[in-house]
């Protein structure tokens, strides 16, 4: 099942390059006592931890594609998301109007990935994150109060 998401990541990639629509995404900074959770995906490049997050589906309201994202990739259920930023980027030449979003989480023990999409997760010190990060993740974070 890993090598249909590693497939199914290039065809995305091919896709923002010929077709300059915007896509809609969502991250989520997730906390604990001041700790980040950060994610290191199956596909795309294995090695760099990003926020967790995901695609908006079409008339789908981004909160609700956050929460939805939390559930499928990490087993979290009834987070209380408040929207932090949203703005127009570009995440692997994909041009994305993305919505970033926070939720502080009680109880770090409650996070399950899904294997099939994440291969790793963990909890960092926002003065000690890990190398290398996704490119929006520093600035993402530093916008928690």
């Amino acid at each position: 099942m890993r090598r249909v998401y590693r497939v199914a990541w290039r065809g995305v990639q091919l896709r923002g390059m010929l077709w300059r629509r915007s896509s809609s995404g969502v991250k989520c900074v997730l906390t604990h006592r001041g700790e980040v959770l950060l994610v290191r995906h199956t596909y795309g490049r294995r090695n760099v931890w990003y926020l967790p997050g995901g695609g908006v589906h079409r008339g789908e309201l981004p909160l609700r594609a956050a929460a939805r994202e939390m559930e499928e990739e990490l087993g979290l259920r009834d987070l209380e998301l408040r929207e932090l930023a949203m703005f127009e980027t570009r995440l692997e030449r994909i041009a994305v109007r993305l919505t970033c979003a926070h939720a502080e989480i009680a109880d770090p023990s409650r996070v399950r990935i899904e294997p099939v999409e994440i291969a790793e997760a963990g909890w960092f010190a926002r003065d000690r994150l890990p190398t290398p990060l996704g490119s929006e993740e520093r600035a993402l974070i530093g916008m928690l109060p």
